[in-house]
Protein backbone atom coordinates (compact mmCIF):
# COMPACT_ATOMS: atom_id res chain seq x y z
CA UNK A 1 0.00 0.00 0.00
CA UNK A 2 2.79 2.28 1.05
CA UNK A 3 4.26 1.53 -2.52
CA UNK A 4 1.50 2.81 -4.20
CA UNK A 5 1.31 5.99 -2.54
CA UNK A 6 4.69 6.57 -3.05
CA UNK A 7 4.10 6.49 -6.81
CA UNK A 8 1.24 8.27 -6.54
CA UNK A 9 2.67 10.93 -4.85
CA UNK A 10 5.54 11.05 -7.82
CA UNK A 11 2.92 11.33 -10.67
CA UNK A 12 1.19 13.88 -9.11
CA UNK A 13 4.54 16.16 -8.58
CA UNK A 14 5.60 15.58 -11.84
CA UNK A 15 2.26 16.47 -13.36
CA UNK A 16 1.76 19.62 -10.80
CA UNK A 17 5.62 20.59 -11.76
CA UNK A 18 5.98 20.26 -15.64
CA UNK A 19 2.17 20.82 -16.81
CA UNK A 20 0.23 22.75 -14.56
CA UNK A 21 2.76 25.39 -13.43
CA UNK A 22 3.85 25.89 -17.16
CA UNK A 23 0.19 27.70 -17.53
CA UNK A 24 -0.34 29.52 -13.69
CA UNK A 25 3.00 30.77 -12.85
CA UNK A 26 4.81 33.84 -14.37
CA UNK A 27 7.42 33.25 -15.84
CA UNK A 28 10.40 34.32 -13.54
CA UNK A 29 13.09 36.71 -14.39
CA UNK A 30 16.83 35.80 -14.94
CA UNK A 31 19.82 37.73 -13.87
CA UNK A 32 23.21 36.79 -13.53
CA UNK A 33 25.32 37.32 -10.59
CA UNK A 34 23.58 38.76 -7.34
CA UNK A 35 25.55 41.74 -6.76
CA UNK A 36 22.96 43.97 -8.27
CA UNK A 37 20.84 42.74 -4.98
CA UNK A 38 23.35 44.33 -2.77
CA UNK A 39 21.85 47.67 -3.99
CA UNK A 40 18.05 46.64 -3.52
CA UNK A 41 15.94 46.44 -0.04
CA UNK A 42 15.11 42.49 0.54
CA UNK A 43 13.86 43.34 4.08
CA UNK A 44 10.30 42.16 2.75
CA UNK A 45 11.52 39.47 0.19
CA UNK A 46 12.41 35.67 1.05
CA UNK A 47 15.67 34.63 -0.21
CA UNK A 48 16.61 31.09 -1.36
CA UNK A 49 19.66 30.15 -1.68
CA UNK A 50 22.06 27.18 -3.13
CA UNK A 51 24.71 26.32 -0.37
CA UNK A 52 27.54 24.76 -2.49
CA UNK A 53 26.21 26.16 -5.14
CA UNK A 54 26.00 29.91 -4.26
CA UNK A 55 27.34 30.31 -0.51
CA UNK A 56 30.76 28.54 -0.40
CA UNK A 57 33.81 29.88 -2.79
CA UNK A 58 34.96 26.21 -2.90
CA UNK A 59 33.53 23.53 -5.49
CA UNK A 60 34.41 20.85 -3.90
CA UNK A 61 32.44 18.85 -1.16
CA UNK A 62 35.57 16.54 -0.61
CA UNK A 63 36.97 18.40 2.63
CA UNK A 64 33.46 18.25 4.39
CA UNK A 65 33.24 14.49 4.20
CA UNK A 66 36.63 13.91 4.80
CA UNK A 67 36.07 15.85 8.35
CA UNK A 68 33.00 13.43 9.26
CA UNK A 69 34.84 10.63 8.30
CA UNK A 70 37.55 11.64 10.59
CA UNK A 71 36.26 12.88 13.13
CA UNK A 72 33.08 10.57 13.54
CA UNK A 73 34.79 7.45 11.86
CA UNK A 74 38.66 7.74 12.71
CA UNK A 75 41.80 7.53 10.77
CA UNK A 76 41.26 3.95 8.78
CA UNK A 77 37.70 5.99 7.55
CA UNK A 78 39.15 8.77 6.41
CA UNK A 79 42.28 6.77 4.88
CA UNK A 80 39.98 4.79 2.70
CA UNK A 81 38.00 7.92 1.33
CA UNK A 82 41.42 9.50 0.56
CA UNK A 83 42.40 6.28 -1.27
CA UNK A 84 38.61 6.32 -3.23
CA UNK A 85 38.74 9.65 -4.63
CA UNK A 86 40.68 9.28 -7.56
CA UNK A 87 37.87 6.84 -8.43
CA UNK A 88 34.94 8.83 -7.31
CA UNK A 89 36.29 12.30 -9.53
CA UNK A 90 36.03 10.06 -12.71
CA UNK A 91 32.15 9.30 -11.74
CA UNK A 92 29.48 11.50 -12.13
CA UNK A 93 28.76 14.30 -9.70
CA UNK A 94 25.58 12.78 -8.21
CA UNK A 95 27.35 9.19 -7.99
CA UNK A 96 30.81 10.26 -6.27
CA UNK A 97 28.20 12.37 -3.88
CA UNK A 98 26.47 9.02 -2.81
CA UNK A 99 30.20 6.83 -2.51
CA UNK A 100 31.45 10.08 0.07
CA UNK A 101 28.27 9.68 1.92
CA UNK A 102 28.57 5.84 2.35
CA UNK A 103 31.94 6.28 3.49
CA UNK A 104 31.88 8.23 5.78
CA UNK A 105 28.51 7.94 7.49
CA UNK A 106 28.04 4.10 7.04
CA UNK A 107 28.08 2.74 10.52
CA UNK A 108 28.15 5.68 12.69
CA UNK A 109 25.66 6.27 15.42
CA UNK A 110 22.98 8.87 14.80
CA UNK A 111 23.01 10.00 18.53
CA UNK A 112 26.92 10.65 18.39
CA UNK A 113 27.42 12.52 15.58
CA UNK A 114 27.89 16.10 16.29
CA UNK A 115 30.42 16.89 13.74
CA UNK A 116 27.87 18.94 11.95
CA UNK A 117 27.37 21.80 14.84
CA UNK A 118 30.70 21.40 16.56
CA UNK A 119 33.31 20.98 13.83
CA UNK A 120 32.08 21.74 10.57
CA UNK A 121 30.71 25.56 11.11
CA UNK A 122 34.54 26.16 11.72
CA UNK A 123 35.13 25.20 8.05
CA UNK A 124 31.91 26.43 6.17
CA UNK A 125 32.72 29.65 7.70
CA UNK A 126 35.82 30.18 6.40
CA UNK A 127 34.60 29.14 2.64
CA UNK A 128 31.92 31.96 2.43
CA UNK A 129 31.97 34.39 0.37
CA UNK A 130 31.83 38.06 1.42
CA UNK A 131 29.87 39.21 -1.58
CA UNK A 132 27.06 36.42 -1.25
CA UNK A 133 27.00 36.90 2.71
CA UNK A 134 26.40 40.62 2.68
CA UNK A 135 23.06 39.60 0.18
CA UNK A 136 21.63 36.97 2.11
CA UNK A 137 22.04 39.65 5.86
CA UNK A 138 19.75 42.38 3.11
CA UNK A 139 17.02 39.65 3.42
CA UNK A 140 14.06 39.00 5.64
CA UNK A 141 13.78 35.52 5.63
CA UNK A 142 16.21 33.35 4.22
CA UNK A 143 16.14 29.68 3.36
CA UNK A 144 19.01 27.47 2.91
CA UNK A 145 19.18 24.37 0.60
CA UNK A 146 22.17 21.88 -0.65
CA UNK A 147 21.15 19.56 -3.31
CA UNK A 148 23.88 17.06 -1.96
CA UNK A 149 24.95 17.91 1.56
CA UNK A 150 22.66 15.92 4.43
CA UNK A 151 20.98 17.77 6.62
CA UNK A 152 22.91 16.38 9.24
CA UNK A 153 26.10 18.65 7.86
CA UNK A 154 24.50 22.00 7.42
CA UNK A 155 21.88 22.72 9.92
CA UNK A 156 23.70 23.75 12.97
CA UNK A 157 25.93 25.80 10.54
CA UNK A 158 23.48 27.75 8.62
CA UNK A 159 20.76 27.73 11.51
CA UNK A 160 23.03 28.90 14.35
CA UNK A 161 25.97 30.65 12.66
CA UNK A 162 24.55 32.31 9.57
CA UNK A 163 20.64 32.89 11.20
CA UNK A 164 19.12 30.99 8.17
CA UNK A 165 15.62 30.34 8.94
CA UNK A 166 14.62 27.50 6.97
CA UNK A 167 17.82 24.82 6.21
CA UNK A 168 16.52 22.31 3.51
CA UNK A 169 18.91 19.18 3.05
CA UNK A 170 18.93 15.28 1.92
CA UNK A 171 18.05 13.00 5.17
CA UNK A 172 19.73 10.08 6.12
CA UNK A 173 18.21 6.85 6.41
CA UNK A 174 19.08 5.39 9.95
CA UNK A 175 18.63 1.64 10.96
CA UNK A 176 18.99 0.58 14.89
CA UNK A 177 19.71 4.12 15.60
CA UNK A 178 22.81 3.71 13.09
CA UNK A 179 23.41 5.65 9.75
CA UNK A 180 23.27 3.07 6.92
CA UNK A 181 25.29 5.42 4.54
CA UNK A 182 22.31 6.19 2.06
CA UNK A 183 20.21 9.75 1.73
CA UNK A 184 17.05 9.58 1.32
CA UNK A 185 15.40 9.91 -2.41
CA UNK A 186 15.83 13.04 -4.22
CA UNK A 187 11.95 12.97 -5.49
CA UNK A 188 11.33 13.44 -1.76
CA UNK A 189 13.34 15.87 -1.24
CA UNK A 190 11.86 18.05 -3.94
CA UNK A 191 8.57 17.40 -2.91
CA UNK A 192 9.44 18.84 0.88
CA UNK A 193 11.11 21.65 -1.09
CA UNK A 194 7.59 22.28 -3.22
CA UNK A 195 5.56 22.57 -0.44
CA UNK A 196 8.51 24.97 1.06
CA UNK A 197 8.03 26.89 -1.22
CA UNK A 198 4.71 27.39 -1.97
CA UNK A 199 3.82 28.21 1.58
CA UNK A 200 6.80 31.02 1.22
CA UNK A 201 5.21 32.61 -1.83
CA UNK A 202 1.93 32.49 0.15
CA UNK A 203 3.66 34.22 3.16
CA UNK A 204 5.56 36.61 1.59
CA UNK A 205 4.74 37.21 -1.95
CA UNK A 206 7.85 37.94 -3.49
CA UNK A 207 10.45 34.99 -3.57
CA UNK A 208 14.33 35.65 -4.41
CA UNK A 209 16.45 32.23 -5.67
CA UNK A 210 20.29 32.00 -6.21
CA UNK A 211 22.12 29.08 -7.41
CA UNK A 212 24.17 28.05 -10.13
CA UNK A 213 23.83 26.73 -13.52
CA UNK A 214 25.15 23.05 -12.38
CA UNK A 215 22.93 22.68 -9.24
CA UNK A 216 19.31 21.00 -9.43
CA UNK A 217 18.17 23.83 -7.63
CA UNK A 218 18.64 25.78 -11.06
CA UNK A 219 16.71 23.48 -13.41
CA UNK A 220 13.39 23.11 -9.83
CA UNK A 221 13.58 27.10 -9.70
CA UNK A 222 12.50 27.20 -12.99
CA UNK A 223 9.45 26.14 -12.65
CA UNK A 224 8.55 27.42 -9.10
CA UNK A 225 7.16 30.66 -8.06
CA UNK A 226 10.29 32.63 -7.66
CA UNK A 227 9.68 36.15 -9.75
CA UNK A 228 13.44 36.66 -9.72
CA UNK A 229 16.61 33.95 -9.84
CA UNK A 230 20.20 35.12 -9.82
CA UNK A 231 23.22 32.63 -10.79
CA UNK A 232 26.77 32.61 -9.98
CA UNK A 233 29.36 31.32 -12.48
CA UNK A 234 32.56 30.06 -11.09
CA UNK A 235 34.47 33.04 -12.41
CA UNK A 236 32.54 35.13 -9.98
CA UNK A 237 32.91 32.83 -6.90
CA UNK A 238 36.80 33.01 -7.55
CA UNK A 239 36.75 37.09 -7.61
CA UNK A 240 34.73 36.79 -4.14
CA UNK A 241 36.51 37.80 -0.49
CA UNK A 242 36.41 35.35 1.85
CA UNK A 243 34.46 36.47 5.11
CA UNK A 244 36.22 38.15 7.97
CA UNK A 245 35.65 36.61 11.37
CA UNK A 246 35.05 40.05 12.11
CA UNK A 247 32.09 39.70 10.57
CA UNK A 248 30.53 36.33 11.46
CA UNK A 249 27.50 36.94 12.58
CA UNK A 250 27.87 34.76 15.96
CA UNK A 251 31.52 34.48 17.18
CA UNK A 252 32.85 31.42 16.29
CA UNK A 253 34.34 30.68 20.16
CA UNK A 254 33.37 26.96 20.77
CA UNK A 255 34.31 24.38 18.14
CA UNK A 256 35.44 20.81 18.24
CA UNK A 257 37.37 18.18 16.46
CA UNK A 258 40.91 17.00 15.89
CA UNK A 259 42.22 18.53 12.90
CA UNK A 260 43.46 22.08 12.65
CA UNK A 261 43.78 22.25 8.71
CA UNK A 262 41.00 21.87 6.26
CA UNK A 263 41.32 18.17 5.26
CA UNK A 264 41.74 19.14 1.00
CA UNK A 265 42.97 17.17 -1.08
CA UNK A 266 46.59 18.57 -1.30
CA UNK A 267 46.11 18.60 2.86
CA UNK A 268 44.89 15.02 3.43
CA UNK A 269 47.87 14.19 1.13
CA UNK A 270 50.61 15.86 3.57
CA UNK A 271 48.73 14.72 7.07
CA UNK A 272 48.61 10.83 5.90
CA UNK A 273 52.44 11.14 4.66
CA UNK A 274 53.24 12.47 8.03
CA UNK A 275 51.21 10.31 10.09
CA UNK A 276 53.61 7.69 10.76
CA UNK A 277 56.62 10.32 11.11
CA UNK A 278 53.82 12.23 13.61
CA UNK A 279 53.29 8.75 15.85
CA UNK A 280 56.99 8.44 16.33
CA UNK A 281 57.88 11.73 17.09
CA UNK A 282 55.03 12.20 19.58
CA UNK A 283 56.41 8.59 21.10
CA UNK A 284 59.50 10.23 21.59
CA UNK A 285 58.43 13.10 22.56
CA UNK A 286 56.63 11.54 25.22
CA UNK A 287 59.32 9.55 26.65
CA UNK A 288 62.34 12.44 26.70
CA UNK A 289 59.33 14.51 28.91
CA UNK A 290 58.55 11.46 31.33
CA UNK A 291 62.29 10.00 31.90
CA UNK A 292 65.21 12.91 31.47
CA UNK A 293 65.16 15.61 33.73
CA UNK A 294 65.02 19.09 32.60
CA UNK A 295 68.32 20.46 32.73
CA UNK A 296 68.47 17.67 29.56
CA UNK A 297 65.00 17.18 28.10
CA UNK A 298 64.72 20.82 27.35
CA UNK A 299 67.71 20.98 24.38
CA UNK A 300 66.75 17.36 23.06
CA UNK A 301 63.22 18.40 23.31
CA UNK A 302 64.02 21.81 21.22
CA UNK A 303 66.10 19.64 18.53
CA UNK A 304 62.70 17.63 18.18
CA UNK A 305 61.17 20.42 16.59
CA UNK A 306 59.67 21.77 20.03
CA UNK A 307 59.67 25.23 20.89
CA UNK A 308 58.83 27.12 23.94
CA UNK A 309 58.91 31.16 23.94
CA UNK A 310 59.11 32.61 27.26
CA UNK A 311 58.40 36.52 28.05
CA UNK A 312 59.18 37.66 31.27
CA UNK A 313 59.02 41.43 32.98
CA UNK A 314 61.61 43.10 35.26
CA UNK A 315 59.01 42.85 38.05
CA UNK A 316 58.03 39.40 37.61
CA UNK A 317 61.95 38.43 36.85
CA UNK A 318 62.25 39.59 40.35
CA UNK A 319 59.31 38.01 41.87
CA UNK A 320 60.48 34.49 40.19
CA UNK A 321 63.91 34.30 41.83
CA UNK A 322 64.09 30.91 43.40
CA UNK A 323 64.15 32.64 46.82
CA UNK A 324 61.19 34.32 46.96
CA UNK A 325 59.07 31.81 44.50
CA UNK A 326 57.72 29.89 47.76
CA UNK A 327 53.99 31.32 48.30
CA UNK A 328 53.33 32.51 44.63
CA UNK A 329 50.60 30.51 42.69
CA UNK A 330 50.49 30.98 38.91
CA UNK A 331 47.09 31.74 37.15
CA UNK A 332 47.02 30.93 33.79
CA UNK A 333 44.12 30.41 30.26
CA UNK A 334 43.76 26.95 29.29
CA UNK A 335 44.71 26.05 26.00
CA UNK A 336 45.91 22.46 26.60
CA UNK A 337 46.59 19.68 29.34
CA UNK A 338 50.53 20.76 29.01
CA UNK A 339 50.05 24.61 30.03
CA UNK A 340 51.33 23.89 34.04
CA UNK A 341 53.94 21.34 32.20
CA UNK A 342 55.47 24.25 29.94
CA UNK A 343 55.00 26.56 32.74
CA UNK A 344 57.80 24.05 34.67
CA UNK A 345 59.65 23.98 31.87
CA UNK A 346 59.46 27.64 31.49
CA UNK A 347 60.62 28.32 35.65
CA UNK A 348 63.39 25.06 34.81
CA UNK A 349 61.74 22.96 37.93
CA UNK A 350 59.39 19.77 38.56
CA UNK A 351 58.64 21.38 41.91
CA UNK A 352 54.86 22.46 41.14
CA UNK A 353 52.06 20.93 41.02
CA UNK A 354 48.86 21.62 39.02
CA UNK A 355 45.02 20.74 39.94
CA UNK A 356 42.08 19.38 37.51
CA UNK A 357 38.92 18.65 37.66
CA UNK A 358 38.22 16.23 35.33
CA UNK A 359 42.06 14.85 34.05
CA UNK A 360 41.84 11.23 32.72
CA UNK A 361 43.43 8.61 35.05
CA UNK A 362 46.14 7.92 32.57
CA UNK A 363 47.04 11.33 32.05
CA UNK A 364 47.49 11.39 35.61
CA UNK A 365 49.73 8.34 35.67
CA UNK A 366 51.67 9.60 33.09
CA UNK A 367 52.20 13.60 34.08
CA UNK A 368 56.18 14.64 35.37
CA UNK A 369 54.45 17.06 37.36
CA UNK A 370 52.44 16.51 40.76
CA UNK A 371 48.70 16.45 39.75
CA UNK A 372 45.56 16.91 42.65
CA UNK A 373 41.93 16.49 41.68
CA UNK A 374 39.48 19.43 43.16
CA UNK A 375 35.79 17.94 43.77
CA UNK A 376 34.40 20.99 43.10
CA UNK A 377 33.31 22.03 46.78
CA UNK A 378 34.57 25.42 47.27
CA UNK A 379 36.04 24.71 50.85
CA UNK A 380 37.81 21.34 50.55
CA UNK A 381 39.27 22.54 47.09
CA UNK A 382 40.20 25.97 49.23
CA UNK A 383 41.72 23.49 51.99
CA UNK A 384 43.47 21.43 49.06
CA UNK A 385 44.99 24.53 47.26
CA UNK A 386 46.61 25.90 50.25
CA UNK A 387 48.00 22.75 51.44
CA UNK A 388 49.99 22.82 47.99
CA UNK A 389 50.79 26.21 48.29
CA UNK A 390 53.18 25.31 51.62
CA UNK A 391 54.22 22.34 49.56
CA UNK A 392 55.41 24.30 46.23
CA UNK A 393 54.35 26.38 43.17
CA UNK A 394 50.81 25.57 42.35
CA UNK A 395 49.46 26.43 38.47
CA UNK A 396 45.58 26.58 38.55
CA UNK A 397 43.60 27.48 35.07
CA UNK A 398 40.46 29.24 36.40
CA UNK A 399 39.12 28.90 32.63
CA UNK A 400 38.25 25.33 33.89
CA UNK A 401 38.61 24.07 30.89
CA UNK A 402 40.46 24.82 27.51
CA UNK A 403 39.49 27.24 24.75
CA UNK A 404 41.23 27.02 21.35
CA UNK A 405 40.21 30.76 19.94
CA UNK A 406 41.49 34.08 20.67
CA UNK A 407 38.56 34.56 23.55
CA UNK A 408 39.21 33.66 27.21
CA UNK A 409 36.20 32.19 29.38
CA UNK A 410 35.33 33.49 32.50
CA UNK A 411 37.71 32.92 35.14
CA UNK A 412 36.33 31.07 38.51
CA UNK A 413 37.55 32.90 41.78
CA UNK A 414 38.71 30.15 43.59
CA UNK A 415 42.17 31.32 43.19
CA UNK A 416 41.51 34.15 44.79
CA UNK A 417 42.22 34.16 48.54
CA UNK A 418 44.46 31.06 48.33
CA UNK A 419 47.81 33.17 47.81
CA UNK A 420 48.86 37.09 48.74
CA UNK A 421 51.33 36.80 45.22
CA UNK A 422 48.78 35.68 42.28
CA UNK A 423 51.31 35.96 39.35
CA UNK A 424 49.12 35.80 36.08
CA UNK A 425 50.53 33.77 33.18
CA UNK A 426 49.66 34.10 29.56
CA UNK A 427 50.37 31.22 27.39
CA UNK A 428 49.13 30.32 23.35
CA UNK A 429 49.58 27.20 21.56
CA UNK A 430 48.75 27.59 17.90
CA UNK A 431 47.87 24.07 16.43
CA UNK A 432 49.36 23.27 12.89
CA UNK A 433 48.21 20.10 12.08
CA UNK A 434 46.44 18.86 14.87
CA UNK A 435 44.22 20.36 18.17
CA UNK A 436 45.69 19.06 21.26
CA UNK A 437 42.18 19.72 22.61
CA UNK A 438 39.26 18.05 23.17
CA UNK A 439 35.07 18.29 24.30
CA UNK A 440 34.21 15.29 22.81
CA UNK A 441 36.39 12.46 22.12
CA UNK A 442 39.18 10.52 24.79
CA UNK A 443 40.98 13.26 26.82
CA UNK A 444 43.87 10.87 26.96
CA UNK A 445 44.37 11.25 23.71
CA UNK A 446 45.54 15.18 24.14
CA UNK A 447 48.83 15.21 24.72
CA UNK A 448 49.52 12.96 22.10
CA UNK A 449 47.91 14.69 19.39
CA UNK A 450 49.96 17.93 20.06
CA UNK A 451 52.96 16.13 20.36
CA UNK A 452 52.02 15.08 16.73
CA UNK A 453 52.26 18.19 14.95
CA UNK A 454 55.78 19.06 13.31
CA UNK A 455 56.06 21.82 15.46
CA UNK A 456 54.33 22.01 19.25
CA UNK A 457 55.13 25.17 19.79
CA UNK A 458 54.27 26.92 23.42
CA UNK A 459 54.47 30.73 24.47
CA UNK A 460 54.73 31.17 28.22
CA UNK A 461 54.54 34.91 29.31
CA UNK A 462 54.93 36.01 32.62
CA UNK A 463 52.65 39.01 33.97
CA UNK A 464 53.12 41.58 37.20
CA UNK A 465 52.07 40.09 39.80
CA UNK A 466 48.36 40.82 41.08
CA UNK A 467 47.76 41.01 45.29
CA UNK A 468 44.96 38.00 46.74
CA UNK A 469 42.13 38.61 48.85
CA UNK A 470 42.29 38.57 52.59
CA UNK A 471 40.39 36.82 54.52
CA UNK A 472 38.39 39.76 55.29
CA UNK A 473 36.25 39.20 52.31
CA UNK A 474 32.26 38.63 53.62
CA UNK A 475 30.44 39.33 50.93
CA UNK A 476 33.08 37.38 48.57
CA UNK A 477 32.70 40.69 45.86
CA UNK A 478 36.42 41.10 45.47
CA UNK A 479 37.19 37.56 44.79
CA UNK A 480 35.09 38.08 41.59
CA UNK A 481 36.91 41.55 41.29
CA UNK A 482 40.47 39.63 41.53
CA UNK A 483 39.44 36.95 39.06
CA UNK A 484 38.09 39.47 36.06
CA UNK A 485 41.27 41.54 37.31
CA UNK A 486 43.58 38.41 36.26
CA UNK A 487 41.65 37.77 33.16
CA UNK A 488 41.71 40.88 31.95
CA UNK A 489 45.16 41.65 32.12
CA UNK A 490 45.75 38.07 30.29
CA UNK A 491 43.60 38.83 27.86
CA UNK A 492 44.89 42.49 27.42
CA UNK A 493 48.75 40.50 27.12
CA UNK A 494 47.14 38.10 24.18
CA UNK A 495 44.79 40.60 22.43
CA UNK A 496 42.13 38.16 23.31
CA UNK A 497 38.30 39.16 23.96
CA UNK A 498 37.29 38.45 27.79
CA UNK A 499 33.47 36.71 27.92
CA UNK A 500 31.68 35.69 30.57
CA UNK A 501 31.05 31.72 29.19
CA UNK A 502 31.94 28.86 31.15
CA UNK A 503 32.34 25.55 30.97
CA UNK A 504 29.33 24.48 30.95
CA UNK A 505 28.73 26.67 27.93
CA UNK A 506 31.02 25.04 25.78
CA UNK A 507 30.50 21.41 26.65
CA UNK A 508 26.71 22.10 26.21
CA UNK A 509 27.14 23.16 22.80
CA UNK A 510 30.31 20.78 21.93
CA UNK A 511 29.48 17.53 23.79
CA UNK A 512 25.78 17.69 24.77
CA UNK A 513 26.14 17.41 28.38
CA UNK A 514 27.53 19.59 31.13
CA UNK A 515 31.35 18.53 31.14
CA UNK A 516 31.26 15.07 32.83
CA UNK A 517 34.51 13.62 31.44
CA UNK A 518 35.09 9.65 31.66
CA UNK A 519 38.00 8.45 33.22
CA UNK A 520 40.20 6.38 30.85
Amino acid sequence: MSVKISIFQSLMFLFNRFILRRYRNPKPKYQKGPSFLLLSDLSRDTLIFNLEGALLKSDSLFPYFMLVAFEAGGVMRSFILFILYPLISLMSHEMGVKVMVFVSFFGIKKDGLRAGRAVLPKYFLEDVGLEMFKVLRKAGKRIGVSDDLPQVMIEGFLKDYLETEVVVGREMKVVGGYYIGIMEDKTKHDLDFDELVRKERLNTGHVIGITSFNTSLHRYLVSQFCQEIYFVKKSDKRNWQTLPRNQYPKPLIFHDGRLAIKPTLMNALVLFMWGPFAVAAAAARLFVSLCIPYSFSIPILGFSGCRLTVEIDDVSSQKLNSSQRKGCLFACNHRTLLDPLYIGFALKTQNITTVTYSLSRVSELLAPIKTVRLTRDRVSDGKALKKLLSEGHPVVCPEGTTSREPHLLSFSPLFTDISDRIIPVAVTSPATFFYGTTASGLKAFDPLFFLMDPYPTYTVQFLDPVSGVSCQDPDGKLKFEVANHVQGVIGKALDFECTNLTRKDKYLILAGNNGVVKKN
